[in-house]
């Protein structure tokens, strides 16, 4: 992410947060992150763009620095914006985008919009997340935390109780606890609910919320009582600012790294990401299939550059065969999915 789009984030992110200091309801929440997001992206606008791209935040670092460089290179104009995965899916099935960024599979509901609109979507697969827990770096307490604590601080019974860090570890101190999450429209909120609470969406609302993951971010960094979750490119953008804590699923704890991902040690909280694709509705479907291959191409180098880890080169290679060939639909049933690793979605790929 460029140096002027992080000032500007954190900027706004700072705004947002101090202004809205006495109004937490996720509704407001969710309008500043969404405002923030379409301030803070200098691409064009969609009605201008040759190629129009929404969704995830956590799919965003590497969706706009392939975009950056597709632009320079072939000038065209590549619209990215952020309203998660849920509000990316939901433009995407009416038709208004021509590639939806996804940090978790589409949905059965989702899948069923698409079909309503007739759109049809090629899924590509295009790197590997860590979902990443972090606090401020004056947190000298935790280390680490259990997958059982962290569905003690976040499930919906929580809400209003689990309020002070001593109440989720007794060693911990007495001290107010402030939460930090991805908003229900984010595929990260989607997949963290259900690794650590054990449904979909199932969450206590009284935390701060956001589609975009700098708000997140920058909101941790500022309150030593803070804990928050997003996923691992955040992290390193922000590492001098925030320390990652070890998660521990019962066979010990594990800090999220790209060997712990490839090794398919830090599990629940390892993921797939996604592009999802329309070339057919697209204003410019030329233009798209161009993109798109470009995109599959600088996939592997730019992922590991921005913190994630880039899947075998063979996906790449099915990447490319789905797209050129037009093979519709999703290998993932649309139901969520825990445990995926490298190796699983490769298979699933070679099967579909």
């Amino acid at each position: 992410m460029n140096a002027r789009l992080v000032k500007l984030a954190v900027a706004l992110g700072t705004l947002a947060l101090t202004t809205s200091s006495t109004t937490k309801t996720n509704a407001l929440e969710t309008q500043e992150s969404q405002k923030l997001a379409q301030v803070s992206n200098p691409q064009t606008s969609t009605t201008t763009a040759d190629v129009r791209i929404d969704g995830s935040s956590t799919v965003y670092p590497i969706t706009q620095a392939i975009a950056k460089q597709f632009e320079s290179e072939q000038n065209k104009k590549v619209s990215v914006n952020i309203s998660g995965t849920s509000g990316g899916f939901e433009k995407f099935c009416a038709g208004q985008t021509d590639i939806s960024n996804a940090s978790r599979p589409i949905l059965k509901a989702e899948i069923e919009a698409c079909r309503k609109n007739g759109v049809r979507f090629i899924e590509l697969p295009i790197a590997f997340d860590a979902l990443t827990i972090v606090v401020h770096p004056q947190n000298n307490w935790a280390k680490d935390i259990t997958t059982a604590e962290l569905k003690k601080m976040w499930e919906p019974a929580a809400q209003g109780k689990i309020t002070s860090w001593n109440q989720v570890r007794a060693s911990w101190p007495n001290r107010p606890l402030k939460l930090f999450g991805a908003g229900n429209k984010s595929g990260t909120f989607d997949y963290f609910t259900e690794a650590t609470v054990g449904k979909t969406r199932a969450s206590r609302t009284d935390y701060t919320a956001s589609e975009d993951d700098e708000v997140i971010a920058n909101g941790v960094s500022k309150d030593p009582n803070a804990l928050g979750y997003f996923g691992y490119a955040y992290y390193e953008e922000h590492k001098g600012k925030l320390k990652v804590l070890a998660v521990d699923s019962g066979k010990g704890a594990v800090l999220p790294s790209r060997e712990t991902v490839e090794k398919a040690k830090y599990q629940p909280l390892s993921r797939p990401l996604f592009i999802y694709v329309n070339p057919w509705g697209a204003q410019n479907k030329e233009v798209v299939y161009k993109f798109v291959n470009f995109y599959v191409d600088k996939a592997p180098k730019v992922a590991s550059s921005v913190g994630y880890v880039p899947l075998p080169t063979e996906v790449y290679r099915i990447d490319h065969v789905h797209l050129n060939n037009g093979k519709v639909g999703t290998v993932f049933g649309g139901e969520a999915q825990l445990n995926l690793t490298l190796a699983e979605v490769l298979r699933k790929q070679k099967q579909f």
